[in-house]
């Protein structure tokens, strides 16, 4: 039995703060908490436990791009516990069945031999192509279609569907706009086979937005962005996810995606139980500036955020650690809340029991932090994780 000791560090559990604390691991999972630094013991004070970061919503990181093919999944699994995420979901933009296929078949082989020292590897968040093509971003037009309509260009919703139903274990979550033709037939069936709805990019009003929420979606994809905003007269998705319990939304939190403001204030509407930090991060997350990279197959080029060769916003170039950082000392979240928003959360949400939280006999998937919040080591199942190279 292997036995590793962490103390004097605070440690953040999810309704107070050990500070300074004890931590013990045994077989990869946390087996003891106390308050106080142990004598003896290597001194982590001035340092941060917090549990495991759990990204819900990220193409890539690092010139590696989900739907790259061959090994990118693996090589975004390997790299991401550097930035403290100890497991994520693929994401996808709109896609060819192909790609689709090719993505899916990746997830599988990294969830069926996972690598010890690589983030957990979760099943597939598709931003489907299920989508109105007025509210895409930076998702392809040419990929963009109705679930059951004809074939139209060189293959059909249908296609998409089945390519889904040929990997239902490997698809967690399924963003579509509730608007578009066929969609609301759509959504229960996904939710009867075990995915999770997501709603966004979309052009849907409020009464809208509330037939996807009554039809099964519980999710919302980057709240605010490429959705219709809230106004007094007209609440739009935004108003409709806002007062809606059921639903758990996504926060793009770089502070260029969405205002600090309007962070503080979903967070004030909903609660950090109901609010999940992501980075909507990019293969170009992780590269200095001006670098390109591509998403989707299609060049970004690395600035404040993820931008398209036009200009368009094309996701963030955040990492978690850097969103767990802004939440913290540019947006003023206590150190518990700003770990229900980047761990905890995203674990209830998705199913993940014994993650995302510190407490006995939970999973040892924890993250070591300096006093800047930059990773210091990221253990998965109790196995330290060490930073393969400074990320400044």
């Amino acid at each position: 039995m292997t036995t590793t000791r962490l103390s004097g560090a605070t440690i953040v559990l999810p309704d107070r703060v050990l500070a300074p604390g004890t931590l013990v691991i045994e077989d990869g999972r946390i087996v003891e908490l106390s308050p106080a630094a142990a004598r003896g013991e290597r001194d982590l004070r001035g340092h941060f436990i917090v549990p495991g970061f759990i990204d819900v919503h990220v193409h890539g990181v690092e010139g590696h791009d989900s739907l790259d093919g061959g090994r990118a999944v693996a090589e975004i699994a390997r790299r991401l516990p550097r930035f403290g995420v100890t497991a994520f979901c693929p994401t996808s933009v709109a896609c060819t069945p192909q790609d689709l296929r090719d993505m899916l078949r990746a997830i599988r082989e990294a969830r069926e031999r996972p690598d010890p020292s690589s983030a957990r590897v979760l099943p597939a968040h598709l931003e489907s192509n299920f989508i109105n093509p007025e509210f895409k971003g930076a998702q392809p037009l040419a990929c963009i279609r109705a679930p059951r309509e004809a074939r139209e260009g060189d293959f059909s919703g249908q296609e998409i569907l089945d390519e889904i139903a040929a990997s239902r274990p490997d698809v967690g979550i399924v963003t579509l706009a509730p608007e578009v033709d066929g969609v609301l037939e759509l959504i229960p069936e996904l939710v009867r086979h075990g995915h999770r709805v997501s709603i966004g990019h979309s052009a849907a009003n409020y009464e809208q937005a509330r037939a996807g929420i009554a039809a099964g979606a519980r999710h919302a994809t980057h709240l605010f962005n490429r959705m219709t905003p809230l106004h007094h007269r007209e609440p739009g998705m935004v108003g409709a996810v806002l007062e809606s319990e059921e639903v758990a939304a996504e926060i793009v939190c770089d502070g260029v995606h969405v205002h600090p403001a309007a962070i503080r204030t979903a967070v004030a509407a909903k609660g950090a139980s109901r609010i999940m930090a992501i980075t909507d991060g990019t293969a170009g997350s992780g590269l200095a500036q001006e670098s390109r990279a591509t998403l989707g197959g299609r060049t970004i080029t690395v600035r404040d955020a993820a931008y398209l060769d036009d200009g368009t916003l094309a996701g963030s170039v955040l990492t978690m650690d850097r969103g767990f950082e802004f939440l913290v000392r540019r947006m003023g979240f206590s150190l518990i809340d700003a770990t229900h928003l980047c761990s905890t959360t995203p674990a209830r949400e998705l199913g993940l029991h014994g993650s995302g939280v510190i407490a006995t006999g939970a999973l040892a998937d924890l993250v070591l932090l300096d006093e800047h919040f930059r990773v210091v080591e990221t253990y998965i199942s109790g196995v330290r994780v060490m930073p393969e190279q400074p990320h400044h």
